[in-house]
This record gives C-alpha cells, sequence and structure tokens, in this order.
C-alpha cells in the first residue's frame, strides 16, 4: 500500500484475532507498530512478530482506564518518534439485552466508543506534527442491525459509526482522517468458541447468512484497514467499509434457498 513504510501506529487491542491480523499486515508494510493488549498474552505475540522481524512494541492495559490510553500514546511516541495512525479494535463483547445491567452499559460504552474517543483525542497533536493522519475504527454488522439479546453490544456499535463521523468533519482541518470498517460473521476466537473448535460443521450453517456462503477471515479484516490507513485512500474520509461477505445487503429471503422465485427468470 502506498506511503505505509516508514510510518508509526497504534493499535488497539492487538494481541489476537483482527487485531493482531492488523498488527501483522502493517508491519509486513513496514509500518512500526505499538499495540495494547488486557491481558499478558500480548508479550508471547510480540516476542512472536519480533522473531519475523518486525517492529513492535506491546503495552498492557484496559482502553476504559483513561491514564492507560494517555500513557499507550506517550510510549508509542517515545518509542517511534512519530504517530502516524491509530486503529481503534479493542472492544468488550458483551452482548446482553433486558437483563443488562448499569455496569454492562458502562463497560460496554467505555472500553468502546468512550475509548476510542479517548484514544483519538490524545493521538492528534503528533499527527498534526506529522503533517495529519489517519484514524480507522473497527464497528460491526451488528451496529446496522437488530439481534436478540444484544442491546449492548450493537449500542455501542452504532456509536462508534456515528462517532467516526463527527470525527471525521472536526480532524478534516488537519489533513487527519478517520473511517470505519463493519466486519461480518469473522473466524475469531469467539466466534470458534461458539463453533466448539468444529469449523466443518458450523462453517457452512453459518456461511448461508453470507453471500458468499462463507464466514470471513481476520486477513481479510486487516486487508482494508491497510488500504484505509494509506495514501491509496487519501480523498476517503467519513466513509465505513462493509468486509460482510454481503450479510448486510441480503434480506429475509436470505441466499433464496427457500424461495418459489428461486431460478426464475
Amino acid at each position: 500500500m502506498r506511503g505505509l513504510a516508514g510510518k508509526a501506529a497504534i493499535v488497539t487491542g492487538g494481541s489476537t484475532g483482527i487485531g493482531r491480523a492488523i498488527v501483522e499486515r502493517l508491519c509486513a508494510e513496514g509500518v512500526h507498530v505499538a499495540y495494547s493488549g488486557i491481558s499478558d498474552g500480548g508479550a508471547a505475540t510480540e516476542r512472536e512478530l519480533r522473531d519475523k522481524g518486525f517492529a513492535v512494541r506491546f503495552f498492557r492495559g484496559d482502553m476504559a482506564d483513561e491514564a492507560f490510553c494517555k500513557r499507550l500514546v506517550a510510549e508509542a511516541l517515545a518509542a517511534w518518534g512519530r504517530i502516524d495512525y491509530l486503529v481503534n479494535n479493542a472492544f468488550s463483547f458483551i452482548a446482553k439485552g433486558l437483563g443488562a445491567t448499569r455496569e454492562d452499559w458502562l463497560r460496554s460504552m467505555n472500553v468502546g466508543p468512550i475509548g476510542y474517543a479517548t484514544m483519538a483525542q490524545n493521538v492528534v497533536e503528533p499527527m498534526k506534527a506529522q503533517g495529519g493522519g489517519a484514524i480507522v475504527n473497527l464497528s460491526s454488522i451488528s451496529a446496522h442491525i437488530a439481534q436478540p439479546d444484544r442491546w449492548t453490544y450493537n449500542a455501542a456499535k452504532g456509536a462508534v459509526n456515528q462517532l467516526t463521523r463527527c470525527m471525521a468533519l472536526d480532524l478534516s482541518p488537519y489533513n487527519i482522517r478517520v473511517n470505519t470498517v463493519s466486519p461480518g460473521w469473522i473466524w475469531t476466537r469467539e466466534v470458534d468458541k461458539a463453533a466448539g473448535g468444529d469449523r466443518a460443521k458450523w462453517g457452512p450453517i453459518w456461511g448461508k447468512f453470507h453471500m458468499l456462503r462463507r464466514l470471513g477471515e481476520v486477513e481479510e479484516c486487516a486487508a482494508p484497514v491497510a488500504f484505509l490507513l494509506s495514501d491509496e485512500a487519501s480523498f476517503i474520509t467519513a466513509t465505513e467499509i462493509m468486509v460482510d461477505g454481503g450479510y448486510h445487503g441480503m434480506g429475509s429471503e436470505g441466499l433464496g434457498e427457500a424461495s418459489s422465485f428461486a431460478g426464475s427468470d
């Protein structure tokens, strides 16, 4: 991707899943990456990535902690001498509906849209020093649809989409672009756990929710993130890329297999 090599990025929630795929993709493009994680497992990821020759730094902390958000930016700036990109990926997967507690709501918002906003507020000055930058916020198809018992998660993801548009407007005078990537069903740790580790069984079943008849891979989310950060996307801001295999575009007929119109002219 044009313009990425030699730049520096922060990726929140970069130890596993989509976040790790983003870290690896950016490193492969020549970006220096500082990433966060909530567990010590991020240190093992750091060792693995350094063994591949990548320039990475891991920082353990909770994105709901404002002090940690500020420290993460300061440490990344100290490590690389610049910050060009921010990828807000860390999120709390609390999927609760009628039974959600106030604590559930606060956790969902503090790690999610509030954490995203706090990080953005703290990277503006370093980005301005470089003449601009780019931010990508990870959202979800869940920001657009109703799902059973998902008040907390879906509302928090919906807030991310609106936050992205407001960020893009307010940061445009500083040449900072802000966009969103919204994955569909991706083979992450949580999805694999729901499948009981049996992809052969559940892949085809859940694949029917998507026009492409399969679930996505984490690398397929990392690619559009790299694109949106790069100079290839220099005139793109306040935009959402749906990485969902057509999930969001389908109607209640699904793939049409049970429709009387299936196969008709």
